[in-house]
């Protein structure tokens, strides 16, 4: 029989990778079929806090195990900030994403200008985890290692991927078509860390 499993978003995107990624005799579920669910407050000091969080409190109010991700950017001249605050680091605006995007990229381009391309190192951290109403199941962190940008540069992606310099590749993660994204990003590798596990817990 297959196992159930809820997707703590509703973003259609991400259930789409965990579905290609993760395979099949699951049945994928996002949040956007559940209505009455009360959205987890993310307030953990960590990416594994918030991760763990979600998946816990989603699952209990479903009843099915949950997989949660916590992600963002973690800029070294900027102390690890934006860090958990990435999604909403220029303020807690209802806005439209690509215009909170457009500004979170802003505040960071602007609070490194100057800061030489040495010292401009970052990475996008996904933390994933796995639970059931009672405890954590499973748990993985996932790494992409670059530089920012002097300025947007690439049309896919979103959040801060136009100002991420890769620089293996000379591209910004927008420049990347999406299976080059998936092949190096931090949820690909945090998901393909999560494949082996899952599969022995399945059994």
């Amino acid at each position: 029989m297959e196992r159930e499993i809820l997707v703590a978003s509703t973003n259609p995107g991400k259930l789409a990778e965990l579905k290609s990624m993760l395979g099949g005799g699951i049945k994928w579920v996002g949040l956007s079929g559940f209505s009455g669910i009360e959205e987890v407050t993310e307030d953990g000091a960590t990416f594994a806090e918030n991760a763990r969080k979600k998946a816990l409190g989603y699952a209990k109010a479903a009843g099915l195990w949950t997989i949660a991700d916590d992600s963002g950017l973690v800029v070294d001249a900027l102390g690890g900030e934006p860090g958990v605050k990435s999604a909403r680091f220029s303020g807690e605006k209802e806005s439209d994403r690509g215009l909170l995007d457009s500004e979170n990229m802003e505040k960071v381009l602007r609070l490194l200008k100057g800061v030489p391309a040495e010292s401009r190192t970052a990475r996008f951290v996904c933390h994933l985890c796995l639970a059931s109403s009672e405890k954590v199941l499973l748990e993985t962190e996932g790494t992409l290692e670059g530089v920012i940008a002097e300025e947007e540069k690439g049309e896919n992606g979103f959040g801060y991927d136009p100002i991420f310099f890769v620089p293996e590749l000379n591209k910004t993660v927008a420049e990347l078509k999406g299976e080059e994204k998936n092949r190096i990003s931090h949820r690909g590798n945090a998901i393909r860390k999560l494949k082996p596990l899952l599969d022995e817990l399945l059994g």
